[in-house]
């Protein structure tokens, strides 16, 4: 029995990309070939060595179609996990042949071979799944193959990554002293090891660093909070010809920008990176700026043509809610709050004389430090000290840093103050209601908001965002009691949504809505403008074959250690079952990929074969690798293992690899398709 269904490591982090029917056919052969090339490998060993072979099927179960050539029937049948090749004398259905007296009496059985011989075809699966897979992988770094560089994007508040000071645009080269080549040794190099992670890399500035994180194991992986890097190509939210702009936002009102336009200069200086991009919009970002773009072919600088769109600034909209502060959350390595000793726990009460909370709302410290960089600024805080609550005071100065530019999780993410180093939780209870804004009248002070839904109203077009997201609902929990920074940051992101807030007070509850406002006064601008980025690529493309069989060797050499660290991490429990995929979820990956091409396709069809090779070698009864440790005792013992064991061994093997079958299929389909994470 050999199996494709068990999938140990779907690729990370894999955009969703719309179903064509040309894509499922290349996955179908592609998923074909692969199942194929396993069984072909035992069939021709086994016929090379005088086996009667009675059946070769690609699939499981009841028999769809099937014809007969020599003494070999040839099958295609119902259940598309695998494939078996059924020789005389061996079936894993019936282990007892492996025993039998008279079908060991007869020269064209299995059983009679020498053990050689039957290490021979049972490993022969494996031998051939390994080839076709340097085979798969040369094909694509010949052709090319687009990758993500092991650049930064946004990184995620309150994050290893983001408490050790690392910034959008810095560069990984090395994780745990293995070369980083992508964006995917990241995420592999922090999931699949355990410990603390050693990583080498260069500031976007040029100057390089070595730091030593501690992974987050609070979700189904360990993951130190870093995204891919964004481009500076615009592409399209959601279908392949969408807009390119989110709704309601300055550049969308702009108009003009298209899917593809690379921007190459704001407010006459010119954008080489994201970072550059970021750097810009951050420091000019209460101004008019004018957008350089080109379009075109980026083969052919002859036909671009470059195209100038103003774009107006982008106000905060705000409802007119003052919450209360939480407790400091987490803090950046050397920023101007470590320098001054302040910690997780500890609660900044007043900035410069002004209570946190009435006369200055949380959601504006990050611009109200940022003004003050390279000044003094005084921060009173609250600490306990053996159960007795301390009020201090900081003296700090802030850096040139801007907020709302790190990344927003939709599972409580805190709000960082980058200037100085610290993020911090907001509470859900209000304690000002600003006059004339959209919630005077309907909110009081000391009020609660326990949920938070951010919706389309009547008749508004689909800003892009439903489908992503599904319903934009935030409830405030024990699990998740945070609520209000990650609904504020989405009010931003989404300008043509309305809000609908569920207040409590005095054990009553009532359901508000609201139309979040710009003030036309207000000196705090959003730093984002409304643009959608592609994620940043390289193109890997070897310039002879040779080069492209090496690359392919050291691909799939990479790919056997990162599913021998995936075994281990589950075992250890680095790595959460919920990882796992099974046959429906390897189909959806393999669609992704063939959906960007057949380099991607045949990339990923590669690993499929490693992995297969890898796992069908486990020592599991039933699996190859179950069968060769019962050829290893015989050659060692010169004598085979009892019908008893063989049988008894065998059906555990087989329970234990259709529980796992079982497993991965409902993961398939009740975890993994859950929305996103």
């Amino acid at each position: 029995m050999d199996l494709i269904a068990v999938g140990l490591l779907a690729a990370f982090d894999i955009s969703k990309l719309g179903a064509t029917a040309l894509s499922w056919l290349w996955v179908a052969i592609g998923l074909g070939f692969v199942i194929f090339f396993h069984e072909l490998g035992h069939f021709a060993v086994a016929k090379w060595c005088g086996v009667f072979v009675e059946r070769f099927s690609i699939g499981f179960g009841p028999i769809l179609w099937s014809f007969k050539k020599g003494d070999t029937e040839y099958a295609l049948s119902a259940i598309p996990f695998g494939g078996y090749v059924k020789m005389l004398g061996q079936d894993d259905m019936d282990p007892s042949q492996l025993t039998t007296e008279e079908i060991a009496a007869d020269p064209k059985s299995y059983s009679a071979k020498p053990v050689w011989q039957r290490m021979a075809i049972i490993s022969a699966g494996v031998i051939m799944n390994i080839l076709t897979g340097l085979v798969f992988f040369a094909i694509a770094f010949k052709s090319g193959v687009q990758t993500r560089p092991a650049r930064l994007g946004p990184i995620v508040v309150g994050k290893p990554a983001w408490k050790a000071g690392l910034q959008t645009g810095d560069l990984l080269t090395r994780i745990n002293g293995r070369e980083c080549s992508d964006f995917g040794d990241i995420m592999r190099g922090v999931a699949l090891t355990s410990g603390d992670v050693e990583i080498e890399g260069i500031y976007r500035d040029g100057r390089t660093f070595q730091k030593t994180l501690t992974p987050d194991k609070s979700d189904t992986r360990r993951m130190i909070g870093v995204a891919p890097a964004w481009d500076v190509r615009l592409t399209a939210l959601g279908e392949e010809n969408g807009p390119c702009t989110l709704a309601g936002t300055p550049a969308a009102e702009a108009g003009g920008f298209q899917p593809k336009d690379r921007i190459v200069e704001v407010g006459g200086k010119p954008v080489k990176s994201f970072a550059d991009l970021q750097t810009l919009l951050t420091e000019r970002r209460s101004e008019e700026l004018e957008f350089v773009v080109e379009r075109g072919p980026e083969d052919n600088e002859d036909k671009r043509e470059r195209v100038t769109i103003k774009v107006a600034p982008n106000r905060f909209r705000r409802l007119g809610l003052s919450m209360d502060i939480e407790k400091i959350s987490a803090v950046e390595a050397d920023s101007p709050a470590d320098q001054v000793q302040l910690k997780p726990g500890d609660k900044i009460a007043k900035v410069d004389g002004q209570e946190v909370g009435k006369e200055i709302d949380p959601v504006e410290l990050p611009d109200y430090f940022q003004s003050r960089h390279g000044q003094n600024v005084s921060v009173e805080y609250t600490r306990e000290v053996d159960g007795t609550k301390k009020t201090l005071t900081a003296e700090l100065t802030p850096r040139n840093r801007t907020g709302w530019t790190d990344r927003f999780e939709l599972k409580g993410s805190p709000l960082s103050v980058p200037s100085i180093g610290v993020a911090y939780h907001i509470t859900s209870r209000v304690l000002k209601v600003a006059p004339g804004s959209p919630a005077e009248g309907k909110i009081a002070a000391d009020e609660t908001i326990t949920a938070i839904e951010l919706f389309l109203p009547d008749n508004a077009k689909d800003d892009g965002f439903s489908g992503a997201f599904g319903a934009m609902k935030f409830e405030a929990s024990d699990k998740q009691p945070h609520i209000w920074a990650q609904a504020f940051w989405l009010m931003q992101m989404t300008p043509t949504r309305h809000v609908r807030l569920t207040v409590s007070s005095n054990d009553t509850k009532r359901t508000v809505e609201l139309e979040p406002m710009r003030d036309p006064n207000s000196p705090l601008f959003f730093p984002e403008r409304g643009f959608v980025f592609d994620d940043e690529s390289m193109i890997q493309k070897a310039a002879t074959v040779g080069d492209a069989f090496a690359m392919a060797a050291d691909h799939a050499r990479s790919t056997g250690v990162e599913i021998y660290l995936t075994l281990r991490s589950l075992v250890r429990r680095d790595l959460s079952f919920k990882e796992l995929h099974g046959p429906i979820g390897i189909a959806k990956v393999a669609h992704q990929f063939a959906s960007q091409g057949i380099s991607p396709l045949l990339l990923f069809l590669g690993f499929l074969s490693v992995n297969l090779a890898v796992l069908n070698f486990l020592p599991i009864p039933v699996l190859d690798g179950g069968h060769m440790v019962f050829l290893c005792w015989e050659a060692v013992t010169r004598k085979r293992p009892s019908e008893r064991v063989l049988i008894g061994a065998t059906y555990c093997g087989m329970a234990f690899v259709l529980g796992l079958m079982v497993l991965v299929i409902y993961l398939d389909l009740f975890v993994h398709t859950g929305g996103p994470k």
